[in-house]
Order: C-alpha cells, then sequence, then structure tokens
C-alpha cells in the first residue's frame, strides 16, 4: 500500500498535567500501567527469569520460579481452608522470604492482604482483627503468642479460626535445630536477633493451650506441600489488593482499600523514576508491612525482575557488609539510617560503590549529610513524600536533579495543588496551604469509614482530590516542600504516631485520669514522643514518671512509647472542654 501523503491518526497522548522546569527530559509526564493483577507481575517475571534471585536474606535465596511455586502452594493451602475472593488475611512477620511468598500466595487466591506493624502489642492487635473482619492470619512464631492473646481478649464471633504459623529459619537452607544460636551466628545472623529469628512454633502451641483452644494452626510446611488445586485467579485491577492501616486523629488506625491498579501504578512508576533494570540489586530493610515497603520496595523489584536483599530489621553494619556483598545498587531508606551507617565505627571496612540510587522520606535529609554522600561517592540522595493513601510516593525528587529539605515534584501521573485548607481554593506558588494530591496512586477510601472518605476528598477542576492534611508550599519551578502538620502528628525517624492513638492506650492505665501526647525535638530521630499526664485522685505517690514508661513500652509498639513523662495537676483547656493540645505544644517548642 502506497502511504506517501497519507496523514496517519495517532492518538492524543497529551494528558494536560503542566511538566515542571526540572521535569527528566527522559521521563514521561504519565505512564499507563499493565491492566492486569499485581500477581502477573511475579509470574511474568518468573517465565522470564526463572532461575534468577529475587529474595536473598542471608544465606536463604529464593528464586523467581521458587516464589511463584511456593505461592501457588500457600495460595492452594488458603483456597482449601475456605478463603474466598475479597477475604482479608493478615500478615505479620518481619522481613523475611515468607512474607513477600505469603503476599503473592494472598493475591493469588483473590485476596485481600492486610499487613500488619509486627511492633504492636495484643491491645492494638485487637483492632486489625475486628476491624477487617479477618478470621485466618499468616505470623511469625515469635509473634504467634501475642496475636492469640489479643484473639483470646475478644467475643468469640470476632475471633480469628486459623492461623498459619512461620519461623524465621524455615527458609534457611540446613538449618541446624540443634544448635541454632550457633547456626545463626555461622550464617551472620546479628547476636541480638538470634533469640526471636530462632523462635520455635512451641511458644504458638504454648499459647494455643493456654488461652485459645479454638484456634487451628498449622505449620508453613504443611501450607507448601499442601496438594490442593489452586483457585482460579480472577483479580482485576479494580479489585481491592491491600489494605494497609494509617492512625488518625480519631484514635483507631484506618484501612486504605488500595486495589490492584494503585499498587500496580507505583511499582511500575517508582521503577521508571529511578532508572530500574532487571539488573537491579536493591537492598529491602524498610519494613514490608510499611507502604514504602511494601509498593516501592517489594512490587516494584517485582516488575522489573530485580533482585531484593531484605533485611529483618535495621542493623548498621549489617547493612555495610550485605551492600558490599552483594553489590546493591538501589537502597530505599529512612535518612536515619544513613546517618547511622555513615556513624559506624567500620564504616571504612565497606564498599559502597555499587549503589547508583539512594534515596528515601518519613524524614528530610540533613544537608551535611547528603554532601558527604555527593563528595564521597557521587550519590546524590533522592528525597520523596508520600502517605499510606496514596501508595507511597505522590512527589519526589528527580534522580537528576534532587534538592534536600524538599517533597520533590508530583510523581508520574499526579496532579498536586496547594490549597487553602478552609475554603479549599488553589493557592500561588510561595503560600503556604495544605498539600492535595490526585493521581492513579490515590486510594479509594477507608475501609468501612464512609464519613472519614467523605471528608478527606474534594472536587476541584473536575478531578477528585485527596487531603493530606500537610502544610506546604510550591515555589516556582514546581517543588513542593513541607512546612508545617495540619493533622496532628508526631514523626519519629520516618514512623508515624497519631497523639489521639497513644492517648487512647494510655487511658487504659488505671492510674491515668487525663493524658495528652505531643512531641518533643530529638537531634536524632526528628521527633519524639511526650505525654503530659493527670493522675487520678490518691494515684500520686503510686507511680512515677519511669514507671509510667515503662508499662506504655509493654503495651503500644515501642515508636508510639512516649520517651519521656510529665506529671500535672491539670490540662488547659478550651471552654467547651477540649484539651488545647496546641498550648501544651507550643509551650514545649519554647524548651528548644
Amino acid at each position: 500500500m502506497n502511504m506517501v501523503g497519507t496523514e496517519i491518526p495517532s492518538p492524543a497522548l497529551s494528558t494536560g498535567l503542566p511538566r515542571p522546569k526540572n521535569w527528566p527530559a527522559r521521563l514521561p509526564r504519565s505512564i499507563e500501567p499493565p491492566a492486569t493483577s499485581l500477581w502477573h507481575n511475579l509470574a511474568v517475571s518468573a517465565l522470564r527469569y526463572p532461575d534468577k534471585p529475587a529474595v536473598v536474606c542471608f544465606d536463604a535465596v529464593l528464586t523467581y520460579a521458587q516464589w511463584v511455586a511456593q505461592a501457588e502452594r500457600v495460595a492452594a493451602w488458603l483456597h482449601a481452608q475456605g478463603v474466598q475472593a475479597g477475604d482479608r488475611v493478615i500478615l505479620l512477620m518481619q522481613n523475611c522470604p515468607q512474607w513477600v511468598v505469603a503476599h503473592f500466595a494472598v493475591l493469588r487466591a483473590n485476596a485481600v492482604v492486610v499487613p500488619v506493624n509486627p511492633m504492636n502489642r495484643a491491645n492494638e492487635l485487637q483492632h486489625y482483627i475486628t476491624d477487617p473482619g479477618v478470621k485466618l492470619a499468616i505470623v511469625s512464631a515469635d509473634l504467634a503468642g501475642e496475636l492469640l492473646s489479643a484473639n483470646a481478649q475478644l467475643p468469640a464471633a470476632q475471633r480469628l479460626s486459623r492461623l498459619l504459623v512461620t519461623h524465621y529459619t524455615d527458609m534457611l537452607p540446613d538449618f541446624d535445630r540443634g544448635q541454632p544460636a550457633a547456626d545463626l551466628a555461622r550464617r551472620g545472623v546479628p547476636e541480638g536477633w538470634i533469640a526471636w529469628w530462632a523462635a520455635r512454633h512451641d511458644v504458638c502451641a504454648q499459647a494455643v493451650a493456654s488461652g485459645a483452644p479454638d484456634v487451628s494452626v498449622s505449620d508453613w510446611a504443611e501450607a507448601l506441600a499442601c496438594t490442593s488445586p489452586v483457585p482460579l485467579h480472577r483479580a482485576q485491577p479494580h479489585d481491592l489488593a491491600a489494605l494497609p492501616y494509617t492512625s488518625g486523629t480519631t484514635g483507631l488506625p484506618k484501612g486504605c482499600m488500595h486495589p490492584h491498579a494503585s499498587i500496580m501504578h507505583n511499582a511500575v512508576a517508582a521503577n521508571v523514576w529511578g532508572n530500574g533494570t532487571a539488573e537491579n540489586v536493591s537492598l529491602l530493610v524498610v519494613p514490608m508491612f510499611h507502604i514504602t515497603g511494601m509498593v516501592s520496595g517489594v512490587h516494584a523489584s517485582v516488575y522489573g525482575g530485580g533482585t531484593m536483599v531484605v533485611m529483618p530489621r535495621w542493623d548498621r553494619d549489617l547493612a555495610g557488609r550485605l551492600i558490599s556483598h552483594h553489590r546493591v545498587t538501589h537502597w530505599t531508606n529512612i535518612p536515619t539510617m544513613v546517618m547511622d551507617l555513615l556513624a559506624s565505627p567500620h564504616f571504612a571496612n565497606y564498599d559502597l560503590s555499587s549503589l547508583v540510587y539512594i534515596g528515601g522520606g518519613g524524614a528530610a535529609m540533613p544537608q551535611a549529610v547528603a554532601q558527604r554522600l555527593l563528595d564521597n561517592y557521587g550519590l546524590r540522595y533522592v528525597e520523596g513524600y508520600g502517605l499510606t493513601e496514596t501508595a507511597a510516593p505522590s512527589h519526589c525528587n528527580p534522580p537528576d536533579a534532587p534538592r534536600q529539605q524538599c517533597l520533590g515534584l508530583p510523581f508520574l501521573s499526579t496532579d498536586a495543588r496547594i490549597v487553602d485548607p478552609e475554603t479549599l481554593a488553589e493557592l500561588p506558588a510561595g503560600e503556604q496551604g495544605e498539600i492535595v494530591i490526585h493521581g492513579p496512586e490515590v486510594f479509594q477510601g477507608y475501609w468501612q469509614r464512609p464519613e472519614a472518605t467523605r471528608d478527606a476528598f474534594f472536587e476541584l477542576d473536575g478531578k477528585r482530590f485527596f487531603r493530606s492534611g500537610d502544610l506546604g508550599h510550591v515555589d516556582d519551578e514546581g517543588y513542593f516542600f513541607l512546612t508545617d502538620r495540619l493533622k496532628r502528628m508526631i514523626n519519629a525517624s520516618g514512623f508515624k504516631v497519631w497523639p489521639a492513638e497513644v492517648e487512647a492506650l494510655m487511658y487504659r492505665h488505671p492510674a491515668v485520669a487525663e493524658a495528652c501526647v505531643i512531641a518533643t525535638l530529638d537531634a536524632y530521630r526528628g521527633q519524639s514522643v511526650k505525654a503530659v499526664v493527670v493522675l487520678r485522685p490518691g494515684m500520686e505517690d503510686s507511680v512515677t514518671e519511669a514507671d509510667m514508661v515503662a508499662w506504655c513500652r509493654d503495651n503500644m509498639a515501642v515508636y508510639k512509647c512516649p520517651r519521656s513523662v510529665e506529671f500535672v495537676q491539670v490540662l488547659p483547656k478550651s471552654g467547651s472542654g477540649k484539651v488545647m493540645w496546641r498550648v501544651l505544644q507550643d509551650r514545649e517548642n519554647q524548651k528548644k
């Protein structure tokens, strides 16, 4: 056919999104991610790279083919236990190969992952059972007792009925169960981790026998050996994939409804943004239960066919050894991790020359530390910003032109604005207002919270924008900066602490009449938690500040615990009787 002079029609590719001045020339302003479920990303990578290491944890190596095979066996086991499409399944463990196998097994079974912070205690875990209506949990042996303790305190109709339990050594080849401490030390497990890493199933069995006989407990090996047929995978992009929880000013955490599509977008976008290829070797130490670890860590690596070097929790010298040994290329982290690694007395022994991308969020990177990375290693630290509601990044600095103490540019396919928090009218560059976000990564709403969902969104220029609750401004070049918190939140080393939730837990202490939680400045963590407490009459001599701190550590996740407690006679209150937390916060700020 002669095409000379024939005009070939082309689709309209313009997204209508502004292209900031410093937008990388190599990047499109928006992307169109695959119209499939997240499971297909793993299946495709397994077809392409069946024998390639997908997950490395100490000397345990999980290839892509093994990952698919194990996930399908666990999915078959879940289906055999009655897990149906849309059912919620708790995932409670530290970073480990079993976490990623279980995560994709739940997705393969057309169900919904409920990732839970392993630092939570029994009082906190109850909510993650009852709110999403979970009947089955996949848990590590060291945490099973805490989960069962929470379960036993619930009404029978709301309890978990089945647990799938693993211990971390399940994935280690030829593990010597007769001498677990010596075996783990030989593999490079830090001394302080050995006790919980080697936790046995009898911990769980004892808990069941003593307080939860109606719970059926199965071993990880049983699920891997399941011979039942795997269910037909029917999940579509619009179906719910994950229900990560975010705490809020109402005191109880809220589930953020993320379909496959929102996580898919940011998994693909994170790969594109960071120059990702199948040769990526990423250090995954950000917790997988957290939206950043789950999306920018696990799902981005799976989509790209890269290798994840998994750290169960932070240890600066282990991180240095792993980067050196595995020639890690990409590392997403919290800035305090970088500061800690650079401060190690053994730092000179580590080789960071393989790194080509380093970045993260949760706290601002000090300029001096960023400059050291640039001067010594040619690495520009890439800061980003996002929330559980936005599947991790909604903003990120371009690796080509990052700025410090800056949120960056609106992410791929994302429209972000600054609006007046009262009128919701858009504000010009330079003026402070609330950061609001529209994009394919934004969640659908809060699980069973229609009023909270309604309050979180508004319409502007025909688009549905999410209200972040954070105050900031945008400069003339399109870079966003965070200036304050509209919501009452404490940011401790990247962990978000909501005072109302801590206060609700503190009221369980028999000596507490009133409590108000505020932030204190911390040179290392950024902010720490402080509780201002009024004791019940007659209890003044029965409890000390140290006692109160110790009680908090026993009853809530350690990152939420007040590091200091101040006893007062009264809390400042408004005419309507509301505690004036801002007055206490201002007083604390003036002490510095």
